[in-house]
């Protein structure tokens, strides 16, 4: 997983940007976040796009330690909460026509 911090004012982007949202800055260093981060929100979706082979399907925001927010899966056994703990993997989201789609997915930490 990776952050991209503008060169001029310093300010970290997820996803990659062309142009900074703080100063207009348009290039950025790629650095490797850790993965960890906090759940800020989620939602439980019961009526999945096609491609989707799951009966229900948890999607959460989660603040990265570094202090960018990312979304994605989340894979949780158990009681899903704000203010948990969770960790990045990547691995298949979504399959269309036979291709398989990557993604974030959050497992608790």
């Amino acid at each position: 997983m990776y952050g991209y911090r503008c060169k001029k004012c310093g300010k970290l982007h997820h996803p990659a940007r062309l142009v900074c949202d703080k100063c207009e800055g348009r290039e950025f260093t790629e650095e490797i976040l850790d993965g960890e981060g906090t759940l800020l929100t989620y939602t439980r979706v019961h009526n999945l796009p096609a491609g989707i082979d799951k009966p229900v399907l948890d999607f959460g925001i989660v603040q990265m330690r570094e202090g960018v927010c990312v979304s994605g899966q989340l894979d949780i056994d158990g009681e899903i909460y704000t203010g948990m703990k969770v960790r990045a993997t990547e691995g298949v989201v979504r399959v269309m026509n036979g291709v398989e789609h990557t993604g974030f997915i959050f497992v608790k930490a």
